[in-house]
Protein backbone atom coordinates (compact mmCIF):
# COMPACT_ATOMS: atom_id res chain seq x y z
CA UNK A 1 0.00 0.00 0.00
CA UNK A 2 1.46 3.33 -1.07
CA UNK A 3 1.57 6.33 1.24
CA UNK A 4 1.05 9.50 -0.78
CA UNK A 5 1.37 12.94 0.83
CA UNK A 6 -0.42 15.94 -0.65
CA UNK A 7 1.21 19.29 0.16
CA UNK A 8 -0.23 21.63 -2.46
CA UNK A 9 -0.46 25.41 -2.16
CA UNK A 10 -3.68 27.24 -2.99
CA UNK A 11 -4.52 28.02 -6.59
CA UNK A 12 -4.75 31.71 -5.72
CA UNK A 13 -8.00 33.39 -6.71
CA UNK A 14 -9.55 29.99 -7.38
CA UNK A 15 -9.18 27.21 -4.77
CA UNK A 16 -7.70 27.01 -1.28
CA UNK A 17 -4.95 24.54 -0.43
CA UNK A 18 -7.50 22.34 1.33
CA UNK A 19 -9.88 22.43 -1.65
CA UNK A 20 -7.15 21.46 -4.11
CA UNK A 21 -5.94 18.61 -1.92
CA UNK A 22 -9.46 17.30 -1.30
CA UNK A 23 -10.07 17.14 -5.04
CA UNK A 24 -6.75 15.38 -5.67
CA UNK A 25 -7.37 12.93 -2.83
CA UNK A 26 -10.79 11.94 -4.17
CA UNK A 27 -9.35 11.32 -7.62
CA UNK A 28 -6.40 9.34 -6.27
CA UNK A 29 -8.71 7.11 -4.25
CA UNK A 30 -10.63 6.33 -7.42
CA UNK A 31 -7.37 5.36 -9.14
CA UNK A 32 -5.57 3.70 -6.24
CA UNK A 33 -8.21 2.55 -3.72
CA UNK A 34 -5.62 0.81 -1.54
CA UNK A 35 -3.35 3.83 -1.14
CA UNK A 36 -3.04 5.83 2.08
CA UNK A 37 -3.34 9.49 1.21
CA UNK A 38 -2.33 12.17 3.72
CA UNK A 39 -3.38 15.79 3.19
CA UNK A 40 -1.06 18.49 4.56
CA UNK A 41 -2.50 21.91 3.65
CA UNK A 42 0.24 24.49 3.20
CA UNK A 43 0.76 28.24 2.80
CA UNK A 44 3.75 30.48 2.08
CA UNK A 45 3.19 33.04 4.80
CA UNK A 46 0.43 35.11 3.24
CA UNK A 47 -3.31 34.72 3.59
CA UNK A 48 -4.23 31.19 4.58
CA UNK A 49 -1.30 30.47 6.90
CA UNK A 50 -3.50 30.28 9.98
CA UNK A 51 -6.15 28.17 8.25
CA UNK A 52 -3.56 25.79 6.81
CA UNK A 53 -1.77 25.37 10.13
CA UNK A 54 -5.08 24.68 11.87
CA UNK A 55 -5.55 21.73 9.49
CA UNK A 56 -2.28 20.07 10.50
CA UNK A 57 -1.94 21.07 14.15
CA UNK A 58 -4.19 21.47 17.18
CA UNK A 59 -4.63 25.24 16.93
CA UNK A 60 -7.08 27.03 19.22
CA UNK A 61 -8.51 30.18 17.69
CA UNK A 62 -8.64 33.38 19.75
CA UNK A 63 -10.71 36.25 18.39
CA UNK A 64 -10.53 39.86 19.53
CA UNK A 65 -11.43 43.36 18.35
CA UNK A 66 -8.69 45.24 16.49
CA UNK A 67 -8.33 48.09 14.01
CA UNK A 68 -8.27 47.45 10.27
CA UNK A 69 -5.83 49.25 7.90
CA UNK A 70 -7.97 52.39 8.00
CA UNK A 71 -8.36 52.20 11.81
CA UNK A 72 -11.94 50.93 11.80
CA UNK A 73 -12.82 48.35 14.43
CA UNK A 74 -13.24 44.76 13.27
CA UNK A 75 -12.91 41.24 14.65
CA UNK A 76 -9.74 39.31 13.89
CA UNK A 77 -8.34 36.00 15.09
CA UNK A 78 -4.99 34.45 15.86
CA UNK A 79 -4.09 30.91 16.86
CA UNK A 80 -2.65 29.30 19.99
CA UNK A 81 -0.56 26.15 19.59
CA UNK A 82 -0.92 23.27 22.08
CA UNK A 83 2.13 24.38 24.09
CA UNK A 84 0.05 27.32 25.32
CA UNK A 85 2.83 29.85 24.75
CA UNK A 86 3.05 30.04 20.95
CA UNK A 87 0.76 32.38 19.03
CA UNK A 88 0.21 32.22 15.27
CA UNK A 89 -0.50 35.69 13.92
CA UNK A 90 -1.56 36.27 10.32
CA UNK A 91 -1.21 39.98 9.65
CA UNK A 92 -3.73 39.81 6.81
CA UNK A 93 -6.40 39.17 9.46
CA UNK A 94 -6.00 42.74 10.70
CA UNK A 95 -4.02 44.63 8.07
CA UNK A 96 -4.71 42.76 4.85
CA UNK A 97 -5.53 44.15 1.43
CA UNK A 98 -8.74 42.07 1.11
CA UNK A 99 -10.18 44.08 4.04
CA UNK A 100 -10.42 47.14 1.81
CA UNK A 101 -12.51 47.94 -1.23
CA UNK A 102 -10.51 48.99 -4.28
CA UNK A 103 -11.68 52.57 -3.73
CA UNK A 104 -10.41 52.50 -0.12
CA UNK A 105 -6.79 51.61 -0.87
CA UNK A 106 -4.66 54.41 0.55
CA UNK A 107 -1.00 53.77 1.33
CA UNK A 108 -0.58 57.17 2.94
CA UNK A 109 -3.18 56.29 5.60
CA UNK A 110 -3.08 52.49 5.88
CA UNK A 111 -1.62 51.22 9.15
CA UNK A 112 -0.43 47.92 10.66
CA UNK A 113 -1.78 48.98 14.07
CA UNK A 114 -4.23 46.05 14.16
CA UNK A 115 -1.41 43.54 13.71
CA UNK A 116 0.29 45.03 16.75
CA UNK A 117 -2.96 44.70 18.67
CA UNK A 118 -3.08 40.96 17.89
CA UNK A 119 0.48 40.57 19.20
CA UNK A 120 -0.36 42.61 22.29
CA UNK A 121 -3.41 40.46 23.04
CA UNK A 122 -1.32 37.29 22.77
CA UNK A 123 1.29 38.80 25.10
CA UNK A 124 -1.45 39.45 27.66
CA UNK A 125 -2.42 35.78 27.44
CA UNK A 126 1.12 34.72 28.29
CA UNK A 127 2.45 33.97 24.81
CA UNK A 128 6.19 34.50 24.37
CA UNK A 129 6.72 32.66 21.10
CA UNK A 130 5.22 33.96 17.88
CA UNK A 131 4.83 32.62 14.36
CA UNK A 132 3.89 35.58 12.18
CA UNK A 133 2.76 35.45 8.55
CA UNK A 134 3.13 38.84 6.89
CA UNK A 135 1.88 38.36 3.33
CA UNK A 136 -1.12 40.09 1.77
CA UNK A 137 -0.77 43.50 3.40
CA UNK A 138 -2.64 46.69 2.53
CA UNK A 139 0.07 48.80 4.11
CA UNK A 140 3.39 50.53 3.49
CA UNK A 141 3.99 52.08 6.90
CA UNK A 142 7.30 50.32 7.71
CA UNK A 143 5.53 48.58 10.57
CA UNK A 144 5.00 51.87 12.43
CA UNK A 145 1.42 50.93 13.28
CA UNK A 146 2.42 47.58 14.77
CA UNK A 147 5.15 49.25 16.81
CA UNK A 148 2.78 52.00 17.97
CA UNK A 149 0.34 49.38 19.28
CA UNK A 150 3.26 47.88 21.23
CA UNK A 151 4.25 51.16 22.88
CA UNK A 152 6.75 52.74 20.46
CA UNK A 153 6.24 56.45 19.78
CA UNK A 154 7.18 58.56 16.76
CA UNK A 155 7.77 62.32 16.52
CA UNK A 156 8.28 64.90 13.78
CA UNK A 157 11.02 67.56 13.69
CA UNK A 158 8.98 69.88 15.93
CA UNK A 159 8.48 67.20 18.59
CA UNK A 160 4.85 66.46 17.77
CA UNK A 161 3.76 62.85 18.14
CA UNK A 162 2.84 61.18 14.87
CA UNK A 163 0.15 58.56 14.30
CA UNK A 164 1.08 55.52 12.23
CA UNK A 165 0.64 55.43 8.47
CA UNK A 166 2.64 56.08 5.34
CA UNK A 167 2.17 59.84 5.48
CA UNK A 168 3.58 60.00 9.01
CA UNK A 169 6.54 57.85 8.00
CA UNK A 170 7.50 60.57 5.54
CA UNK A 171 7.72 63.11 8.40
CA UNK A 172 9.32 61.03 11.13
CA UNK A 173 12.32 62.57 12.91
CA UNK A 174 12.59 60.59 16.16
CA UNK A 175 11.72 57.10 17.42
CA UNK A 176 11.16 56.58 21.15
CA UNK A 177 11.19 52.97 22.40
CA UNK A 178 11.04 53.92 26.09
CA UNK A 179 7.41 52.86 26.42
CA UNK A 180 7.73 49.64 24.46
CA UNK A 181 5.89 46.67 26.00
CA UNK A 182 8.42 45.16 28.41
CA UNK A 183 7.10 41.65 27.81
CA UNK A 184 8.61 41.76 24.32
CA UNK A 185 12.10 41.50 25.83
CA UNK A 186 11.50 37.81 26.54
CA UNK A 187 9.57 37.03 23.36
CA UNK A 188 10.81 35.27 20.21
CA UNK A 189 9.39 35.82 16.73
CA UNK A 190 9.65 33.64 13.65
CA UNK A 191 8.36 35.61 10.70
CA UNK A 192 7.17 33.99 7.49
CA UNK A 193 8.23 36.09 4.50
CA UNK A 194 6.77 35.24 1.12
CA UNK A 195 9.17 37.65 -0.63
CA UNK A 196 12.87 38.51 -0.21
CA UNK A 197 12.75 42.18 -1.20
CA UNK A 198 14.90 44.70 0.70
CA UNK A 199 13.41 47.47 2.79
CA UNK A 200 13.72 50.29 0.26
CA UNK A 201 15.24 51.19 -3.09
CA UNK A 202 14.44 49.95 -6.59
CA UNK A 203 13.54 46.46 -5.32
CA UNK A 204 12.09 47.69 -2.03
CA UNK A 205 8.61 47.59 -0.58
CA UNK A 206 7.22 50.86 -1.95
CA UNK A 207 8.49 50.60 -5.53
CA UNK A 208 7.72 46.92 -6.07
CA UNK A 209 4.47 46.46 -4.15
CA UNK A 210 3.13 49.97 -3.66
CA UNK A 211 1.43 50.31 -7.06
CA UNK A 212 -0.65 47.16 -6.59
CA UNK A 213 -1.85 48.54 -3.25
CA UNK A 214 -3.14 51.72 -4.86
CA UNK A 215 -0.07 53.95 -4.58
CA UNK A 216 0.29 56.74 -7.15
CA UNK A 217 3.78 57.45 -8.60
CA UNK A 218 4.33 60.56 -6.47
CA UNK A 219 3.23 58.64 -3.37
CA UNK A 220 5.64 55.81 -4.16
CA UNK A 221 8.54 58.28 -4.34
CA UNK A 222 7.55 59.83 -1.01
CA UNK A 223 7.10 56.46 0.67
CA UNK A 224 10.48 55.17 -0.50
CA UNK A 225 12.13 58.33 0.85
CA UNK A 226 10.20 57.87 4.09
CA UNK A 227 11.40 54.29 4.43
CA UNK A 228 15.01 55.39 4.02
CA UNK A 229 14.40 57.95 6.76
CA UNK A 230 12.81 55.31 9.01
CA UNK A 231 15.67 52.85 8.41
CA UNK A 232 18.29 55.47 9.30
CA UNK A 233 16.48 56.37 12.54
CA UNK A 234 15.93 52.70 13.42
CA UNK A 235 19.64 51.98 12.97
CA UNK A 236 20.50 54.81 15.33
CA UNK A 237 18.07 53.50 17.98
CA UNK A 238 18.46 49.71 17.81
CA UNK A 239 21.73 49.40 15.84
CA UNK A 240 20.33 47.15 13.11
CA UNK A 241 20.65 47.96 9.41
CA UNK A 242 17.55 46.92 7.47
CA UNK A 243 17.98 48.85 4.21
CA UNK A 244 19.24 45.89 2.17
CA UNK A 245 18.04 43.04 4.40
CA UNK A 246 16.27 40.33 2.32
CA UNK A 247 12.65 40.11 3.44
CA UNK A 248 12.68 43.50 5.19
CA UNK A 249 10.44 44.88 2.44
CA UNK A 250 7.74 42.28 3.02
CA UNK A 251 4.32 43.68 3.96
CA UNK A 252 5.29 47.26 3.24
CA UNK A 253 8.34 47.11 5.50
CA UNK A 254 6.73 45.20 8.36
CA UNK A 255 9.43 42.55 7.95
CA UNK A 256 12.10 45.15 8.59
CA UNK A 257 10.33 46.57 11.64
CA UNK A 258 9.93 43.13 13.19
CA UNK A 259 13.59 42.33 12.57
CA UNK A 260 14.87 45.65 13.90
CA UNK A 261 12.75 46.11 17.01
CA UNK A 262 11.77 42.59 18.08
CA UNK A 263 13.72 39.37 18.61
CA UNK A 264 12.95 38.12 15.13
CA UNK A 265 14.14 35.59 12.60
CA UNK A 266 12.91 36.13 9.04
CA UNK A 267 12.43 32.86 7.18
CA UNK A 268 10.65 31.50 4.11
CA UNK A 269 6.99 31.05 4.94
CA UNK A 270 6.88 27.47 3.78
CA UNK A 271 9.70 26.47 6.17
CA UNK A 272 7.84 27.99 9.11
CA UNK A 273 4.68 26.19 8.06
CA UNK A 274 6.37 22.80 7.63
CA UNK A 275 8.26 23.02 10.92
CA UNK A 276 5.16 24.06 12.87
CA UNK A 277 3.19 21.16 11.43
CA UNK A 278 6.03 18.62 11.96
CA UNK A 279 6.12 17.82 8.24
CA UNK A 280 9.34 15.84 8.54
CA UNK A 281 7.54 13.37 10.80
CA UNK A 282 4.70 13.10 8.28
CA UNK A 283 7.27 12.30 5.58
CA UNK A 284 8.42 9.15 7.35
CA UNK A 285 7.55 6.03 5.28
CA UNK A 286 6.10 8.17 2.44
CA UNK A 287 6.35 6.68 -1.04
CA UNK A 288 5.51 9.84 -2.97
CA UNK A 289 4.68 13.53 -2.44
CA UNK A 290 2.49 15.68 -4.66
CA UNK A 291 2.94 19.44 -4.42
CA UNK A 292 1.96 22.35 -6.65
CA UNK A 293 0.47 25.84 -6.94
CA UNK A 294 -1.57 27.94 -9.33
CA UNK A 295 1.39 28.76 -11.55
CA UNK A 296 4.89 27.29 -11.44
CA UNK A 297 7.87 28.91 -13.14
CA UNK A 298 11.42 29.95 -12.32
CA UNK A 299 10.14 31.92 -9.29
CA UNK A 300 8.88 28.65 -7.82
CA UNK A 301 12.49 27.82 -7.00
CA UNK A 302 12.92 31.05 -5.00
CA UNK A 303 11.27 29.99 -1.75
CA UNK A 304 7.73 29.17 -2.83
CA UNK A 305 5.80 26.21 -1.46
CA UNK A 306 6.86 23.53 -4.01
CA UNK A 307 10.57 24.34 -3.60
CA UNK A 308 10.19 24.21 0.17
CA UNK A 309 8.62 20.76 -0.13
CA UNK A 310 11.35 19.62 -2.52
CA UNK A 311 14.06 20.63 -0.03
CA UNK A 312 12.56 18.17 2.45
CA UNK A 313 11.92 15.28 0.04
CA UNK A 314 15.09 15.22 -2.11
CA UNK A 315 17.49 14.28 0.72
CA UNK A 316 15.16 11.41 1.62
CA UNK A 317 14.88 10.15 -1.95
CA UNK A 318 11.11 10.60 -2.00
CA UNK A 319 9.77 11.21 -5.55
CA UNK A 320 7.96 14.55 -5.72
CA UNK A 321 5.39 15.41 -8.37
CA UNK A 322 4.57 19.01 -9.32
CA UNK A 323 0.86 19.45 -10.10
CA UNK A 324 0.17 23.08 -10.98
CA UNK A 325 -2.42 25.04 -12.89
CA UNK A 326 0.16 26.35 -15.36
CA UNK A 327 3.82 25.33 -15.71
CA UNK A 328 6.60 27.34 -17.37
CA UNK A 329 10.40 26.91 -17.36
CA UNK A 330 10.06 23.14 -17.36
CA UNK A 331 13.78 22.46 -17.84
CA UNK A 332 14.71 24.40 -14.70
CA UNK A 333 11.99 22.69 -12.67
CA UNK A 334 13.08 19.23 -13.82
CA UNK A 335 16.72 20.03 -13.03
CA UNK A 336 15.66 21.13 -9.55
CA UNK A 337 14.54 17.56 -8.89
CA UNK A 338 10.80 17.21 -9.48
CA UNK A 339 10.07 13.66 -10.60
CA UNK A 340 7.13 14.65 -12.80
CA UNK A 341 5.53 17.89 -14.00
CA UNK A 342 1.79 17.90 -14.64
CA UNK A 343 -0.06 20.96 -15.93
CA UNK A 344 -3.68 21.08 -14.83
CA UNK A 345 -5.22 23.72 -17.12
CA UNK A 346 -5.45 22.97 -20.85
CA UNK A 347 -3.34 25.46 -22.81
CA UNK A 348 -6.20 26.36 -25.12
CA UNK A 349 -8.52 27.20 -22.22
CA UNK A 350 -8.86 30.93 -21.39
CA UNK A 351 -7.46 31.80 -17.96
CA UNK A 352 -10.75 33.27 -16.74
CA UNK A 353 -12.48 29.98 -17.50
CA UNK A 354 -9.70 27.85 -16.02
CA UNK A 355 -9.94 29.78 -12.74
CA UNK A 356 -13.62 29.03 -12.21
CA UNK A 357 -13.65 26.73 -9.15
CA UNK A 358 -15.73 23.95 -10.70
CA UNK A 359 -13.73 24.07 -13.93
CA UNK A 360 -10.49 23.92 -11.96
CA UNK A 361 -11.71 20.89 -10.03
CA UNK A 362 -12.66 19.10 -13.25
CA UNK A 363 -9.23 19.88 -14.71
CA UNK A 364 -7.53 18.61 -11.55
CA UNK A 365 -9.42 15.34 -11.72
CA UNK A 366 -8.36 14.83 -15.33
CA UNK A 367 -4.75 15.72 -14.49
CA UNK A 368 -4.62 13.16 -11.68
CA UNK A 369 -5.62 10.49 -14.17
CA UNK A 370 -2.53 11.40 -16.23
CA UNK A 371 -0.08 11.01 -13.35
CA UNK A 372 2.64 8.43 -13.96
CA UNK A 373 3.66 7.41 -10.45
CA UNK A 374 7.27 6.41 -9.84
Amino acid sequence: MKKIILAIDSYKGCLSSKEVETCVKQSLHARFPDSRIVCFPVADGGEGLLEALAEVSDVRMVCTEVHDPLMRLRKACYGLLPDGETAVVEMAQASGLPLLKDSERNLMRASTFGTGELIADALRRGCRKFLVGIGGSATNDAGMGMLEALGVRFYDEEGRELPSGGESMCRIARIDIGGMDMRLAGAEFKVACDVDNPFCGDKGAARIFGPQKGGAPEQIDALDDGMRRFAKLAKAVVHKDIVSLPGAGAAGGLGGALYAFLNTRLMPGIDLMLDAGHFDDVLSDADCVITGEGRSDIQTLMGKVPSGILKRTLPRGIPTILLSGRIENEDALRKAGFAELVEVSPRQMPLAEAMLPETAKANIRQAVMRLAFP
